[in-house]
């Protein structure tokens, strides 16, 4: 397959890969068509099938490469490649119900029809391989999708196949909405590639082929992540060895589906040159934090947020929170499915996960902060920056002694959500530093809500039904968030902005800029009873979720019939909107209720799979004490986050416009 080497990239880790001749050919190729950036997404090129044969495409390349012009690509691109996503079809849903059970778990009218609007959604986002378009081994023509037997969700987007970590939050909704087939589907999927290609890709094309995300799905996959990505760690506290786990993707290229922002990246004139060796390594690093699913965040440079840039991801030199958690999750998982059936595979299991438990506690957890952080290879310590991966040891269940000892202790493990209610408009952030990149701060991500209410969920009775802890007088709720807990100082917090030019104030009461009596803004209401602590918190989280993907989706032209009047064209203006129905994002800011989140390589994406799995999962869980929202004016409330309420700001296309432009007319 002569052109494949501009869709995937060989590496060790995966044998099945072709061999691929012309690979330099083939490399020039992806580097001019994206160096002239043609599309504002890199994906959209690298998604395209070629409309003629490989070796023809190629040898068309060859009769424009010298002196090319930016026109004699346009015209190269036209004449030999379709349209992106035409080997996926949409289909009708079969047997679909337009009335689940979940939905009588929600007393609030309102709140029950968006459930069932998004419950509708799934509708839209259905596809299976269209087998009419697929180029197989005929070599008329080739493509860079990996074709599926069965069907699936797309996340939405420029996500336009089947992706490995969004489908457990997709799952999650799926079965909300009694879609078992297409669950099921799902994971079929997933094992006809752990069967094909040894592990579960990052998405479902052959560009994706180098590396994984969080491992979500069990089973055999195990073994490839036992393999491929775990490393033996002396801990500097115990001087234990703890075999822990590590994202690690072998590359040494610009990521296709996002070749020119890595490859500005690595060569941008305004900072030191790179030699071959440091750029391959800082590709390594780019796809390894893809890998991770937080592309890009503070979280991954080596010395903290402090003047880094992306050249300074340390994500392969860090033993991840979250990834260690999951695998350790995977492990009870497979304790539970073997049961007595297989006593030696079962106690296999069991010994893996005590030895991780072991691991993750000793190196991860801090019992003074009372929060668990990455390990830092580099520095030989743990990182200082609190992130929302903090949650996902109690989610599988990794529940430290001092939380089960004490309710302060346990209180105090997950004192920032309660920070984050009373102190923000939105949910839970990735981080609490803004450095535009979109897994941190104020973005806030779907599934991390999820796994806050689920580890919220996880604490025991003895430590979980108290009263929830009031402020000192005269101070806010960081006061009560154990002492360098966040890493940054009350004053370094992102402010809270409450008009157009000014924030909240930075500390004291004042900061509270959401509390009210017995709950907060867009929190629910208290309950006449007893509530503990972690029901009040999760029961204000998840109000403040399903506000925030409602009042979005209404800013963004949505309505319900009898309930949710459309809002004006004067109104819908503000978010550009006007000709919209009404977007679900896939993130959204801790800033505002009604706004996408901003930052990143792209545009914010609608659709939106796991936001729409998330939902479903809250409307259903805590449909008994979820409150209609109100949400703001969007002509009185126009503030700070850039009219990120509209299609989605910052990222990915228009700000790599200029140097594509320098970068082009040096390259070709």
């Amino acid at each position: 397959m002569p052109v494949a080497d501009f869709l995937c990239r060989r590496g060790k880790s995966f044998p099945q890969a072709p061999e691929i001749p012309h690979a330099n050919c083939s490399r020039q190729l992806l580097q001019a068509v994206n160096v002239a950036h043609l599309y504002p997404d890199d994906k959209t090129f690298i998604d395209k099938p070629t409309s003629k044969p490989p070796q023809e495409v190629l040898n068309d390349f060859r009769n424009i490469s010298t002196n090319t012009t930016y026109g004699q690509v346009v015209t190269f691109v036209q004449e030999d490649f379709t349209g992106e996503g035409q080997e996926l079809e949409a289909i009708t849903l079969q047997n679909f119900n337009p009335d689940p059970a979940f939905l009588n778990n929600i007393t609030d009218p309102l709140v029950r029809a968006f459930a069932q609007t998004v419950h509708g959604f799934w509708t839209q986002l259905i596809r299976e391989t269209n087998s009419s378009t697929l180029c197989g081994n005929s070599n008329r023509c080739e493509s860079s999708l990996i074709p599926l037997n069965h069907t699936f969700v797309v996340p939405g987007g420029r996500f336009r196949e089947q992706y490995y970590w969004d489908s457990f939050w997709i799952v999650e909704g799926l079965l909300e909405s009694e879609l078992y087939d297409i669950a099921n589907a799902t994971l079929q999927n997933f094992m006809d590639e752990l069967d094909t290609i040894g592990f579960i890709p990052n998405g479902g094309r052959i560009y994706y082929l180098n590396r994984s995300q969080p491992p979500v799905f069990i089973k055999k996959e195990l073994a490839w992540w036992d393999r491929e990505r775990s490393i033996s760690v002396r801990s500097p506290f115990t001087n234990e060895t703890h075999k822990v786990y590590r994202y690690s993707v072998t590359n040494t290229a610009p990521r296709p589906e996002s070749y020119l922002t890595d490859y500005t990246t690595a060569n941008d004139p305004n900072l030191p040159a790179l030699n071959e060796t440091q750029r391959a390594a800082l590709y390594a690093e780019l796809a390894s934090g893809a890998e991770s699913g937080w592309d890009y965040s503070a979280r991954w440079f080596t010395h903290g947020p402090a003047n880094a840039t992306l050249r300074d991801l340390n994500v392969r030199s860090t033993i991840a929170v979250d990834l260690n958690s999951i695998l350790y999750g995977s492990h009870l998982a497979l304790e539970d499915l073997y049961g007595n059936s297989n006593s030696t595979a079962r106690s296999r299991h069991v010994a893996a996960a005590n030895a991780l438990r072991a691991g993750v506690i000793d190196l991860l957890w801090d019992a003074e902060k009372l929060a668990f952080y990455d390990f830092n290879l580099v520095t030989n310590a743990r990182n200082q920056m609190l992130t929302a991966a903090t949650f996902y040891p109690f989610w599988v269940g990794i529940i430290p002694d001092e939380v089960l000892a004490s309710q302060q202790a346990a209180y105090g493990a997950f004192s920032s959500i309660h920070l984050v209610l009373n102190r923000y408009n939105g949910t839970y952030p990735s981080t609490f530093v803004d450095t535009h990149l979109q897994w941190d701060a104020p973005n806030t991500w779907p599934p991390h809500q999820y796994i806050a209410l689920k580890a919220l969920q996880q604490l025991p009775r003895n430590v979980s039904t108290g009263p929830l802890p009031s402020r000192p007088e005269g101070q806010s709720t960081f006061a009560l968030v154990p002492a360098g807990q966040l890493g940054l100082s009350e004053t370094e917090l992102p402010g809270q902005p409450i008009t157009d030019t000014q924030n909240a104030t930075a500390t004291g009461p004042g900061a509270d800029v959401n509390l009210l009596n017995g709950t907060v803004a867009h929190g629910g209401n208290a309950s006449a009873g007893s509530e503990g602590w972690t029901a009040i918190l999760g029961r204000e989280l998840a109000n403040r979720y399903y506000t925030s993907t409602l009042c979005s989706w209404y800013a963004t032209g949505g309505s319900i019939p009898n309930l949710l009047p459309r809002l004006s064209d004067e109104e819908l203006n503000v978010t550009q909107s006007t000709s919209s129905l009404g977007h679900m994002f896939e993130k959204f800011s801790n800033l505002d209720i009604d706004s996408a989140g901003r930052g990143g390589e792209y545009t914010v994406q609608a659709g939106f799979g796991w936001s729409n799995g998330v939902l479903l999962w809250v409307a259903s869980a805590y449909g008994d004490v979820l409150t209609a929202p109100e949400c703001p004016s969007l002509l009185d409330s126009a503030i700070a986050t850039g009219g990120g309420n509209g299609g989605g700001g910052g990222g990915g296309g228009s700000s790599n416009t200029s140097a594509a432009a320098t970068l082009f007319g040096l390259l070709i």
